[in-house]
């Protein structure tokens, strides 16, 4: 009877610590991918080319997917997004909070040439709402090599990203 009162100290511990855990870890990973992703860029579209074995800023990178990026932060302000879609290829944008979750996807079944959202805090005036206010936006775009990169490249890097004046 003695040991009671200990197991059960010990218990709460264990299930306070497992709570916690399960709350930190998404965030602690999304931020060291915002760090990584971003390279100290915010609001900012980033283009990479084909990931290879030596470039792999995201984490198993489709090496037949091109990747954009935004690491966005909105305490300075919505951020709008305006991205190019490709002509008869796969396309899609993603856009992940702070806490790892995927709140807004859109891809080219629905889109055709172009595709402008806007983020903000609190959702204002049809814009995506983001809990946390940071996360990060993904294009992907399938290319069946580096040629066939040079061909939509110009185009992809029209896509861009930043607070909304």
């Amino acid at each position: 009877m003695r040991w009671l009162g200990p197991i059960l100290l010990a218990g709460l511990v264990a299930a306070l610590t497992y709570v916690a855990a399960l709350w930190a870890i998404p965030h602690v990973i999304m931020a060291k991918a915002m760090e990584k992703l971003g390279a100290g860029r915010i609001n900012v579209m980033r283009h990479q080319g084909l990931p290879d074995a030596e470039s792999r800023f995201v984490v198993r990178p489709s090496p037949d997917l091109a990747y954009s990026i935004c690491v966005f932060d909105l305490s300075k302000g919505p951020v709008a997004i305006d991205a190019f879609v490709p002509p008869q290829r796969y396309w899609s944008l993603s856009v992940f909070d702070a806490n790892t979750d995927n709140i807004f996807s859109v891809n080219d079944r629905t889109v055709s040439d172009r595709y402008a959202l806007t983020l903000s805090k609190d959702g204002a005036g049809g814009s995506l709402a983001v809990p946390g206010g940071k996360g990060i936006a993904l294009i992907r775009i399938l290319v069946t090599g580096p040629h066939d990169l040079g061909r939509i490249d110009p185009l992809r890097r029209r896509s861009t990203c930043g607070v909304r004046k």
